[in-house]
């Protein structure tokens, strides 16, 4: 897909959003950064009434963040990630529920093929090495597939460091420009994207046609001065909504499920009924999930 094309086609979004009372995305202030792998940058995709509505829903949760083992698919500490984080419900409220509809009608995807969205703060010196955001194991691919985009979005100003860096992109001769000089070291080893209060940044994992794309190898660069708040969407190639059992069957864990979902239970008792990825509800075959 050219450039030019892209540009068309969120256009097109953009003006059938305005008439559906959607949430609109203005494509004026998408910028591509790097077509190996597929990248860009919104900018001013939340407000800072969003962005520190986020901060303040995580900052009494947050928790060391881990990574996810490559054979296990279990969740691991490791040096690679030394981040502290915590994920936010789908739809928790409004303002939330409003965010995750500027991302599905941005991106093209549909919102249940979402994970919760993950907020994480790196104080002085915390970084995530290089990294890709599909998976290798079939724990993780079982449950919605590989993750085909990622929507990173930038709370908080940093002061120096805190970048993301593809160190693998392959720069466009025609379109190479010096890097700029507030750059940290790090930065400077690839396509960087520096942290700006409000911005978004949009990359995909995979190809059109579903393989992996090397290419999107990334890393949150170290922060230097002052501290980086983020929030991340991964976005997978199905539904990461439904559960399957170990059994490959989509299973209500209580007998009155069914006609506690006619009664309405799965909006009105949300949380015992659907509940969240990380704790899944009690009847969410009944309300329509998996």
């Amino acid at each position: 897909m050219t450039t030019t094309l892209y540009l068309l086609l969120i256009s097109f979004f953009f003006i059938v959003s305005r008439s559906s009372g959607s949430a609109i995305i203005n494509p004026s202030k998408v910028k591509q950064i790097s077509w190996k792998p597929r990248a860009f940058v919104y900018e001013g995709f939340l407000t800072d009434e969003e962005c520190d509505h986020i901060i303040s829903l995580a900052k009494s949760e947050l928790k060391r963040s881990a990574v996810a083992d490559n054979v296990s698919g279990e969740s691991k500490l490791s040096e690679v990630r030394t981040s502290s984080g915590m994920f936010i419900a789908k739809n928790k409220d409004p303002i939330v529920a409003g965010i995750e509809e500027k991302i599905a009608t941005w991106t093209f995807l549909p919102k249940e093929n979402g994970e919760d969205m993950q907020v994480l703060r790196y104080e002085h010196g915390q970084k995530y090495d290089p990294h890709f955001d599909y998976f290798s194991d079939p724990v993780n691919i079982a449950r919605g597939g590989h993750r085909i985009a990622t929507v990173l979005m930038y709370l908080s100003d940093v002061g120096k460091g805190g970048e993301t860096v593809f160190p693998s992109a392959e720069e466009d001769p025609r379109r190479k420009t010096p890097k700029p000089d507030d750059l940290s070291e790090c930065a400077k080893k690839g396509i960087a994207v520096k942290p700006k209060k409000g911005d978004a940044l949009l990359f995909f994992s995979l190809y059109p046609n579903a393989n992996t794309d090397v290419m999107s190898l990334h890393g949150g660069c170290p922060v230097l001065e002052g501290e980086k708040w983020s929030a991340t969407k991964w976005i997978h190639v199905d539904s990461f909504d439904k559960i399957i059992d170990q059994g490959g069957n989509c299973k209500d864990l209580h007998e009155n499920c069914e006609r506690w979902a006619a009664l309405g239970e799965c909006t009105k008792n949300k949380e015992y009924m659907v509940g969240t990825n990380e704790y899944p509800g009690y009847c969410r075959r009944s309300c329509k999930l998996c």
